[in-house]
């Protein structure tokens, strides 16, 4: 999606700095920062943001290969910043392009990675792009594919509470590891976190995180940081943990090491430094 962000609330702002984001993006970006290699499957609008996208994705070393610029407008959202970092949205993606995803994916592309990264956002955005997000998951699972999925509920998003716990119920069966944020997702996971996937890592903001692995749990200590603006943080801890992971590191060791990349990315401003 196209990003505006401003330092004051929107109905006072003026002046708004561009750029992109999305949450699977978003962890896409810091993954390859990693140093993993990574691909995005989507539809992009061919409206005048989508080849600066694109461009601005390829730059980062992301496959774009399997995110077509298709005709339609790209989805847009506005965030403000209070003084304390927290961030409001405001969304404009009704009726976007990557909206129009459907369940017609490339098996053999999804095939030939070692994990995929879904979203429940992704899920929200249409019925198709639903339909698109658990095709994937099934790809991956007849295939031996790692799939990591996180529930990341907005509740603006969804029609109502039901309609996203029945998203995330459906998806679960399929999931590798488990990437929830709490409070926020524990209204759409089903059970406690430890019984609904072998490998969960839950993302606890300020308090650091928790990782679930082998029937242990292990809490990691968060890495204190400045904070100007939350966007994006736990995205940014999701792609630097999977890529860790990829990489060989131990789960403690990976989610310490995206402690401190979520920390980092606290510092700046927008879903992407």
């Amino acid at each position: 999606m196209v990003e505006f962000h401003s330092t004051e609330a929107l109905a006072q702002a003026v002046t708004f700095h561009r750029a992109y984001g999305g949450d699977v993006l978003n962890a896409l970006v810091a993954a390859a920062r990693q140093g993993a290699r990574t691909a995005f499957v989507s539809r992009v609008g061919d409206d005048p943001f989508g080849p600066a996208l694109l461009a601005a994705w390829r730059a980062e070393g992301i496959d774009t290969s399997h995110a077509p610029l298709v005709p339609g407008e790209n989805g847009v959202y506005f965030i403000s910043v209070d003084a304390r970092g927290e961030r409001s949205f405001t969304y404009r993606r009704a009726g976007s392009a990557a909206a129009g995803m459907t369940a017609e994916l490339d098996e053999s592309f999804i095939a030939s990675s070692r994990c995929l990264l879904l979203s429940g956002i992704t899920q929200a955005i249409s019925p198709g792009a639903r339909a698109a997000t658990l095709a994937a998951a099934g790809i991956a699972r007849r295939h031996g594919v790692t799939v990591a999925y996180d529930p990341n509920f907005r509740p603006r998003l969804w029609a109502g509470i039901g309609d996203a716990r029945a998203a995330c119920a459906e998806l679960l069966p399929c999931v590798d590891i488990l990437l929830p944020s709490l409070p926020a997702d524990a209204d759409v996971l089903p059970g406690p976190a430890e019984t609904l996937a072998p490998h969960v890592a839950v993302k606890l903001g300020e308090a650091g995180c928790r990782v679930w692995h082998e029937g242990t749990w292990t809490d990691i200590a968060p890495v204190a940081a400045p904070v100007v603006d939350t966007t994006g943080a736990g995205d940014c801890w999701n792609g630097t943990y999977l890529a860790a992971l990829l990489q060989g590191a131990a789960p403690a060791a990976a989610a310490a090491l995206a402690n401190g990349a979520a920390a980092a990315k606290l510092a700046h401003r927008g879903a992407i430094p």
